[in-house]
């Protein structure tokens, strides 16, 4: 169960707090009576690269490359864009 703490307490107590959640305990602020932020430890970063790769998949910040090969299409809608910027910055 975690400890619970109006904000005025949380204020007062936030040394004590983080000593509780360092040690792995969860902490929630309430404000009014009314649950509002929970204060927990950070979990442990995953050690092999193939966890991490996962996880940012699993969370949607990453994901599998496509067909090795593919083709790339050109960024450029018109042939010697590339050309005409280096001269304009000349």
């Amino acid at each position: 169960m975690a400890a619970i703490y109006s904000t005025y307490e949380a204020k007062a107590r936030f040394g004590e707090i983080l000593r509780k959640v360092r040690g792995g305990q969860r902490v929630v602020i309430s404000f009014r009576g009314e649950q509002v932020a929970e204060i927990r430890p950070i979990p442990p970063e995953p050690v092999s690269i193939a966890e991490r790769l996962s996880r940012l998949e699993s969370d949607g910040l990453l994901r599998p490359a496509g067909k090795r090969g593919a083709k790339l299409r050109p960024i450029a809608r018109k042939p010697g864009a590339l050309a005409r910027f280096l001269e304009s910055r000349e």
